[in-house]
């Protein structure tokens, strides 16, 4: 089975015993995914869900060294990955999951800002929820890639998605990082000047 994260600070604070408050009721920019089962075969599984104490105690460890890294993580109340590979036996079933669950995100209100699909068949849709008119209350981020696995990233806070990649790189968890920089990579392209076309020179009389 292939280990798809490294989490040593997520790690060390849970054997140092930090309990987890409970929740009245879901924040309105968490979703809920619901509960997969690993692929046969031995195939990619990933899941992970930091809540608030964490992303708390996190902060307090960074903020004198990096600031801006900790005003990141008192932004974010809790960050969900789920990493499904695909085989034979689950490809369709999880496409139609995620078709599913992008269904229930617009019926609920959530902006539909990105939709990516690539000539070899990833699929990618991102979400966002705001708050109070400008704030962000949550991201999802879907990823169908056909060939190899489904990603799910449930992020709730203010974070946008140009931040994903600084996250994941504060919070040592690689699908945060590789999808964050695809988003960085495919926001980059977008904001590149297009080159002009030459002009005709006119017809001589």
């Amino acid at each position: 089975m292939k280990t798809m994260l490294r989490y040593p600070l997520a790690v060390a604070i849970l054997a140092a015993g930090v309990s987890f408050n409970v929740l009245a009721g879901p924040p309105p920019g968490q979703v809920d995914f619901g509960k997969f089962t690993p692929p046969g075969d031995g195939g990619q599984f990933v899941e992970v869900q930091i809540n608030s104490n964490l992303l708390s105690l996190a902060a307090r460890t960074v903020e004198k060294q990096q600031p801006d890294a900790a005003r990141l993580l008192r932004g974010v109340q809790l960050v969900r990955v789920n990493v499904i590979g695909l085989t034979d036996e689950n490809r369709a079933e999880m496409t139609k999951r995620v078709q599913r669950i992008r269904h229930d995100l617009d019926a609920q209100g959530w902006d539909h800002n990105v939709t990516v699909q690539e000539k070899n068949g990833e699929d990618v849709g991102i979400y966002t929820k705001t708050r109070g008119g400008e704030a962000l209350a949550g991201l999802a981020i879907t990823v169908i890639d056909p060939k190899e696995q489904v990603v799910l990233i449930n992020i709730v806070g203010d974070i946008r998605p140009e931040q994903v990649a600084a996250l994941g790189e504060k919070l040592d968890i690689k699908p945060l990082k590789d999808v964050g920089a695809a988003l960085k990579d495919a926001a980059s392209k977008d904001a590149a000047p297009k080159e002009e076309a030459p002009k005709k020179a006119a017809p001589k009389n």
